[in-house]
Formats: structure tokens, C-alpha cells, sequence
């Protein structure tokens, strides 16, 4: 039987997270516009068994049920995105008014049950007239980014308190355009690196946006890992340090130090302009964190294209990804951005952790997983750093991007064919965990 939680601080926020092409479905109605998603998950061998995100969870059609579960797990806070192609079905002019209606809908609802409404405005679903411009490495996307968060900002802001800009820049990257295995499906390797300033910029420019808007707090979320070189041999200890660099410090020092690491500065040094770095260092009333795994790396083989080698972590249970469970590297990551940034770190928020398993309704496994890393921040916030808040991925299982629906993180099981919700084990769990504070 699983302990009780320790209690955390008084104001810890707990939530679920959710993001727009994930769960919503209903990509052709109110006058959607094509997302780069739409284009990617329809084309033959991208996404595994051929799935889309078509319809997804039905949430657009049955966002009332998922208010309801959300109430009835207790949750502080929901976490959630908004497709940009829905308000700008092109990326760019007026804002679609209908689509607006939608997030409208779906805040006062929550606010109406006592849950604060968490947006994030970019979750990799890009407009697809966008990417044929030039997607991400075009500066002008993060002009476009930056009206189209004013547009949000105008209709949801007297609600919304706090924001997040942008969704782990590093994987829309990484995977979209370094490698092809997400939307937009580039393989540019390192030619992708403006996608990463401009994605920055957009984030800073946005902030500027929301703030000119009355905004409360902004945060950026990042997908962060703690780094373990494979041995001591100084050739691992490098590989080691350029991938920290890459994953992690290409974006957290921009935002918290107004600076490239030394390493990258050169490759970005023909797209960053005079006041860029300014422009992305805005005040940040919180840094959002998204945690799976730390990553053991060694020194790459010869002839391989990249700085590194990621190496299998041994001895420790995998999730049905295959990613390795290991809670106390999300201690280690908390008091790492503490030691690393100082007094430049803002609060952070965990904004994603969660595991995927086997469809079942009995997932064990998954409690176990949350209650370790739950405990894995409480210990972290008894070592002096400063977290403010623990949001689970996530509330439903859902479209999982490259994986389709065949990966299943929610703490309700979604029968595809009938989009029937049940709860599960881990729901319930948490849902005892939070009435007992």
C-alpha cells in the first residue's frame, strides 16, 4: 500500500495537463485551419498504425465530461493549449471568433468549479500556411506568434492569471525539424538551430504582448533532463556537457541569463540580431519544467553525426515507452536549476511528469511512479528550491504525436472507438491524495 503524501506548502498547486491536437479532434469545424500536425499525421508513415488526430478524444465535442472529471479529482489547476490554427486559421490577421468562443467556453467552466485556467499558447501545432512560409525559421513566425497571443490575451485575459508561452521548444526543434520524426518532419540536424532563437524570440515577444495586456505571470515551459556522462573518461564528460548544452542550456540561458551557451553562440550568430537576447530575457514570473527521464551519454562512435551518444539507462523500470523511471533525477534537476542559475531562477513549476503504460484500468504502476516523483519534489522543496506547483500528464489518454494512440499517460483510460472515459487506479489515488490535504 502506498504511504501518504507528504504535505506540501501551503499554495501548492496540483494539476493535469492536456494539450490542443492531443485531445480536441474536431480539426475542420468553426473554421479550423490546417495545423502542421494535420499535414504530418496524414501523410503515409509518419505516425505509427496510420492514426491522426482527426478526432482524438472528442474533447471540443465533450469538454463538459472532462470539466466534470477535473472537478471531481480536485484538482488546483488545468493545464491546457490553445491551437493556434483555430484563432488564425492562417496563421496571421483577424482572429477567428468562433474558435475563441471555444477556450472562452472552457474557461468559465473551470473557473466556475474553482479551477484556475493554465494556458499554453504554442504546443507544436503550428499553422500549416505558416510552416509554408518558412515555419520556425522564419523571424517572422515569432512576429505572427506574438500578435496571435495578443488576440488570446484580449479575449481570455481578465480570467486567465497566469500563462505559458511556449511548450517545450527543445523537442519541436529536435524532432520537427533536426530530425523529421515530428511535425514538420525536417531533418536539418544542426541547419535547424534558428528554429530554436526563433522560438525564443516568439516567447519574448509574446511575453511583452500578454504583459501589455495586464497579464498576472508568464512562464515558459522546457523540457528538462539531468545529464549523466556514462564514465569518467573525459571524452564522455564532453559528450556529456554538449548535450546539457543542447537539451537544456539552449534554453534555459536565454531566458534566465540573457546569453547562448559559448558552444552554440556561433551557429545562431546569423539569425540573433542586436536586442534579440534582450527581447527574450523578459521578467519571467516562473519557469515551467517538463520531466521524464534523466539521459546517460557517452562519446560518440566514429563517424556519427552528432556530439553524442544517448546510452540506455540499466537497472531501473521502464514505462511501455521505454523510458527509464527514475524519480530522483527530478530532485537532482530541481537542485541542479537552483546550483546552476541562483538568484536568476524564478519559481519553478513542474508543468509535466507523468508515464505511459499499459491500457488497464488497475495501473499500480503509475501510482507508484507519481507518488515518487511527488515525493521527489517535496524533498526538493525541503532543500530550499523554490516549486510552486505539480501537474500530472495527463488527464486523458490521448493522441501521442508520432506514437498515435498506441501509448496510452492518462489518469482516465478513452476508449477510441466509443470515447467512453473511465477512470483509473492512479485517478482515484490521486483524487484521495488531494482530498486529504
Amino acid at each position: 500500500m502506498v504511504e501518504p503524501l507528504p504535505q506540501f506548502p501551503a499554495g501548492f498547486v496540483v494539476g493535469v495537463s492536456t494539450a490542443a491536437y492531443q485531445i480536441e479532434g474536431a480539426v475542420h469545424e468553426d473554421g479550423r485551419g490546417p495545423s502542421i500536425w494535420d499535414t504530418f499525421s496524414h501523410t503515409p508513415g509518419r505516425v505509427r498504425d496510420g492514426d491522426t488526430g482527426d478526432e482524438a478524444c472528442d474533447h471540443y465535442h465533450r469538454w463538459p465530461e472532462d470539466v466534470a472529471l477535473l472537478q471531481e479529482l480536485g484538482v488546483d489547476a488545468y493545464r491546457f493549449s490553445i491551437a493556434w490554427p483555430r484563432v488564425q486559421p492562417d496563421g496571421s490577421g483577424p482572429p477567428n471568433a468562433a474558435g475563441l468562443d471555444f477556450y472562452d467556453r472552457l474557461v468559465d467552466a473551470l473557473l466556475e468549479r474553482g479551477i484556475a485556467a493554465v494556458p499554453t499558447l504554442f504546443h507544436w501545432d503550428l499553422p500549416q500556411a505558416l510552416e509554408d512560409q518558412g515555419g520556425w525559421l522564419s523571424r517572422s513566425t515569432a512576429e505572427r506568434f506574438a500578435e496571435y497571443a495578443g488576440h488570446v490575451a484580449d479575449r481570455l485575459g481578465d480570467r486567465v492569471r497566469q500563462w505559458i508561452t511556449l511548450n517545450e521548444p527543445v523537442v519541436h526543434m529536435a524532432q520537427g525539424y533536426a530530425y523529421g520524426t515530428h511535425a514538420p518532419g525536417r531533418q536539418l540536424m544542426f541547419d535547424a538551430l534558428p528554429v530554436a532563437h526563433h522560438q525564443l524570440l516568439g516567447h519574448g515577444l509574446a511575453a511583452r504582448a500578454l504583459r501589455e495586456r495586464g497579464a498576472a505571470a508568464v512562464l515558459i515551459t522546457n523540457n528538462c533532463t539531468p545529464v549523466v556522462p556514462a564514465s569518467d573518461d573525459e571524452a564522455d564528460l564532453v559528450a556529456a556537457a554538449m548535450y546539457d548544452g543542447f537539451h537544456n542550456r539552449l534554453f534555459n540561458d536565454p531566458v534566465l541569463l540573457g546569453s547562448y551557451p559559448d558552444f552554440l553562440a556561433e551557429g545562431l550568430a546569423p539569425v540573433v540580431r542586436d536586442g534579440d537576447l534582450d527581447v527574450i530575457r523578459q521578467p519571467l514570473d516562473g519557469l515551467g519544467i517538463n520531466y521524464y527521464n534523466p539521459t546517460r551519454v557517452a562519446a560518440p562512435g566514429e563517424g556519427e553525426p552528432l556530439p553524442f551518444d544517448v546510452r540506455e539507462i540499466e537497472g531501473v523500470p521502464t514505462t511501455a515507452f521505454g523510458w527509464p523511471v527514475v524519480p530522483d533525477g527530478l530532485y537532482d534537476l530541481l537542485t541542479g536549476l537552483r546550483d546552476t542559475y541562483g538568484e536568476a531562477l524564478p519559481p519553478i513549476h513542474i508543468t509535466e511528469n507523468g508515464c505511459s503504460h499499459a491500457d488497464v484500468l488497475d495501473d499500480a504502476f503509475r501510482v507508484d511512479y507519481l507518488d515518487g516523483h511527488l515525493r521527489a519534489v517535496h524533498r526538493a522543496i525541503a532543500d530550499g528550491v523554490d516549486v510552486r506547483g505539480y501537474f500530472v500528464w495527463s488527464l486523458l489518454d490521448n493522441f501521442e504525436w508520432a506514437e498515435g494512440y498506441s501509448q496510452r499517460f492518462g489518469l482516465v483510460r478513452v476508449d477510441f472507438k466509443t470515447q467512453q472515459r473511465t477512470p483509473r487506479q492512479s485517478y482515484r489515488w490521486l483524487q484521495a491524495a488531494l482530498a486529504k490535504r
